[in-house]
């Protein structure tokens, strides 16, 4: 399908006022008209600003809306608001499912990720940029999406190429149809699309050239600890990076309970702060800043948590814009990969 750019604004400001069809409190990049300049932030299109779709990953991931950073788990929130949020690149739709694996299929399912999860229609954008520190394609992954969508849009000149990818998604698209002409996409845009694709990953490629690709990383654990004290050495464990990242869901449980009431809430946690891993008699298995950095690299390359998934990053570079000391995601891994290849070279040809 086919729609105006104007059109499909118009309509997703249509739906964030109550109006139209398809009424929804609706999440998506928006741009200060005051300041151009200005990198797009999350917002709702009715508060002001002028949506963006395009560009790349914005600073906040995706996850933040659907597993806060601070949110009470008893007694439940009251009502949860129909929404949509659009321009999710594919970097957050990998951690959506991630997140998913996690918190939805190990058993115990979190009823207010699934809540949230529910009650979320998902339309995600082609990156038609990246950033300094994007790197998807170390992983394999692609800067556009491929599932986990209910539509996909991308761009061309003045029109958007609308893939569905739900039964709910579907559904939007009657209820767009109700309110604006959609049309079947013709053929050159379909290959202006793919030629735009390949572009933009080989421009991924070519930044991140000087860096190993990731696939055989799940082995970090076979560098000797002595060797991540250099890469560690400038970390000041203040938990930005895990704060940052898209499939980071470490949490601390917070009894705040009245005379009156019980209460729980949830809080992010971090596994860099040094108190994360405390027990009770005041002991902890990772003391040194060293331990705990290192920790977070086996999280997300040795520990992966869900039926199908071997890696927990996503690419998106948001750790490294995060960190106040500069430390290079990728230069890490690049580096502790050597370490774990000298140590293990034996072991290491086998998985390559």
């Amino acid at each position: 399908m086919w729609i105006t750019v104007e059109d499909l604004h118009d309509f997703l400001l249509t739906c964030d006022r109550g109006e139209g069809r398809h009424p929804a409190t609706v999440v998506a990049p928006l741009r200060d008209p005051a300041d151009r300049d200005a990198p797009p932030l999350w917002g709702r299109p009715s508060g002001g600003g002028t949506i963006d779709l395009d560009g790349y990953r914005l600073v906040d991931p995706v996850k933040s809306f659907f597993y806060r950073f601070r949110e009470t788990v008893y007694p439940a929130d009251g009502a949860t608001p129909r929404r949509i949020i659009a321009g999710v690149k594919a970097c957050d739709l990998r951690a959506l499912r991630l997140l998913d694996a996690a918190l939805l299929e190990q058993g115990f399912a979190d009823p207010g990720y699934r809540r949230w999860r529910d009650h979320t229609l998902v339309i995600a954008a082609d990156c038609s940029d990246a950033g300094p520190t994007c790197h998807c394609t170390l992983l394999g992954d692609t800067p556009w999406p491929e599932e986990g969508f209910d539509l996909a849009l991308a761009r061309v000149g003045d029109h958007y190429r609308i893939t569905v990818g739900s039964p709910r998604g579907r559904d939007l698209t009657v209820a767009l149809r109700g309110q604006f002409p959609l049309e079947e996409t013709p053929l050159v845009a379909h290959q202006e699309v793919e030629a735009r694709r390949q572009t933009l990953a080989k421009t991924l490629a070519e930044a991140n050239a000087r860096f190993r690709p990731h696939p055989e990383e799940r082995l970090l654990d076979l560098a000797e600890m002595d060797a991540w004290a250099a890469p560690s050495e400038d970390c000041v464990g203040c938990g930005a990076c895990t704060n940052i990242c898209p499939t980071c869901y470490c949490l601390i449980l917070n009894d705040t309970s009245t005379e009156a009431q019980f209460r729980k809430e949830r809080s992010i946690d971090s596994c860099q702060l040094h108190g994360y891993a405390r027990v009770a008699g005041g002991g902890s298995p990772r003391p040194r800043m060293t331990e705990r950095f290192r920790n977070r690299y086996l999280c997300k390359f040795c520990y992966a948590n869900g039926p199908g998934i071997a890696v927990e990053c996503v690419g998106c570079g948001r750790c490294i814009d995060a960190c106040p000391a500069g430390i290079d995601f990728r230069a890490v891994v690049a580096a502790m990969s050597r370490a774990a290849r000298e140590t293990q070279p034996d072991v290491m040809e086998m998985s390559s």
